[in-house]
């Protein structure tokens, strides 16, 4: 048998590359660069963001002079439009540093749901774009089952409520949240925008992981009015979606509108992948400093359970790249063959990317476990990635066996639910 040659081959050419990279950009590659020279001054950061809730104002300052909140960005506000292999690429790099600033790099994908909204709001919130550091828009309760109510009055709506979990939302000038009405006038299920002076933060985020995304609830006690141009009925969000593609340009508007919600899927899983491969390197500086509790080996790191557990971390964290990234790849491909993905497809591979997250936590909390009590102080980055995958993998789209029942009943020819990007209910359907 013949040898394959690839001593011939250019190490940068497109047939070098993996497969999974065919699609990631030179300025999502420019990008992530610059995330990874970020990594020790986002872990430096990590605790103070913790005991804020929020991310310091350096990090959002860093993280913007990075680029990291115009990468969905229309170009014709001056963003990136980057496709969906490029934002697994620059999201799962901030993750390596710190899972809290990752989560807020997933959370910027989120601005394109704003595009799809009357074209007068979408310009006051373009207006922030240039200057702003943070999300310019964060969501809270927009597809929950518990959302907050509004009442048709002339010219608009009358709206209060609570929402939970405005991811972002000390840095950010406004907010979408979710809304129930009287069907009589639509499908009764609708979403507005609130600006910061209109709601309040209450003071809830206070919890074991991801404490520095300032998930806070938000809260309007007395009933404040919502103009028409603000609102926008359920129903609409499918075609308004599709719409978004025929209005700006760049990678990030050729996918479909459900392509769209599986690039919310990737970029949040993209995280944890992060935050393992993160846990792994912080292993890995760490082992050979560390003397055995009771073996007579110089090191961890001379420990052969110990090669075995990185060995297995490594396997763990490279498969669930190989389905992320894959994942991301493919939906570039689509979106470049104009093609979209189906009800099968789209529930499949939701759950592909949950599992996939699961097993980056469970690489994470096997190498905690290994590496022993020295992981949990709070200056160590292991203990944090822990806790930060536990509350990430706890997030109702990315929960196991919730997505496992939804694609099982697919394939075992049962009705199925109905479902939006394989992870939320399709309320629009109602």
């Amino acid at each position: 048998m013949t040898a394959l040659k690839n001593e011939t081959m250019e190490p940068d050419s497109e047939a070098a590359r993996p497969v999974s990279d065919r699609y990631l950009s030179d300025t999502g590659r420019r990008i992530s660069a610059e995330a990874r020279e970020l990594i020790p001054f986002l872990r430096d950061q990590a605790r103070e963001s913790e005991r804020l809730t929020h991310l310091t104002p350096a990090v959002l300052e860093a993280l913007a002079a990075a680029g990291i909140f115009k990468m969905t960005m229309p170009t014709e506000w001056g963003g990136l439009a980057l496709g969906a292999r490029d934002l697994v690429e620059v999201i799962s790099t901030v993750a390596e540093g710190d899972g809290s600033a990752g989560w807020i790099a997933f959370c910027g994908v989120g601005l394109r749901n704003v595009l799809m909204l009357d074209q007068q709001v979408v310009d006051e919130i373009a207006a922030n774009a240039d200057d702003h550091a943070g999300l310019l828009a964060v969501g809270a309760s927009v597809f929950s089952t518990s959302v907050g109510a509004a009442r048709r009055v002339d010219e608009g709506w009358m709206v209060k409520g609570k929402w939970a979990f405005g991811s972002g939302c000390w840095h950010a000038p406004y907010a979408i949240v979710g809304v129930e009405f009287d069907p009589a006038h639509g499908s009764g299920r609708g979403l507005c925008v609130l600006e910061r002076s209109q709601y309040e933060i209450v003071d809830d985020w206070h919890v074991m992981g991801l404490a520095g995304t300032s998930s806070n609830s938000l809260k309007v006690e007395e009933e404040l009015f919502v103009p028409d141009y603000r609102f926008l009925d359920i129903a609409e969000v499918p075609e308004r979606a599709e719409a978004v593609r025929d209005k700006y340009s760049g990678p990030a508007f050729r996918q479909s509108g459900t392509a769209l919600l599986l690039v919310v899927a990737l970029s949040c899983v993209s995280v944890t992948l992060g935050m393992a491969r993160g846990a792994l390197a912080a292993f890995i500086e760490q082992a050979p400093r560390k003397k055995p509790f009771n073996l007579p080996y110089p090191t961890v790191a001379d420990m052969p359970s110990v090669h075995v557990a990185v060995g297995r971390a490594q396997a763990m964290i490279g498969a669930a790249a190989a389905v992320i990234e894959g994942s991301a790849s493919e939906v570039d491909a689509r979106a470049e063959q104009g093609r979209g993905f189906g009800p099968d497809e789209d529930a499949q591979i939701t759950l592909a990317l949950a599992y996939a997250s699961n097993l980056c936590e469970e690489a994470i909390n096997n190498l905690q476990r290994t590496l022993g009590s020295s992981t949990v102080s709070l200056s160590n980055p292991i203990q944090r990635f822990v806790r930060d995958a536990r509350v990430l993998n706890s997030h109702g789209a990315m929960r196991l066996d919730p997505q496992a029942e939804i694609t099982g009943r697919r394939l075992l020819g049962l009705e199925p639910f109905l479902m939006m990007g394989g992870a939320v209910p399709d309320v629009s359907a109602r």
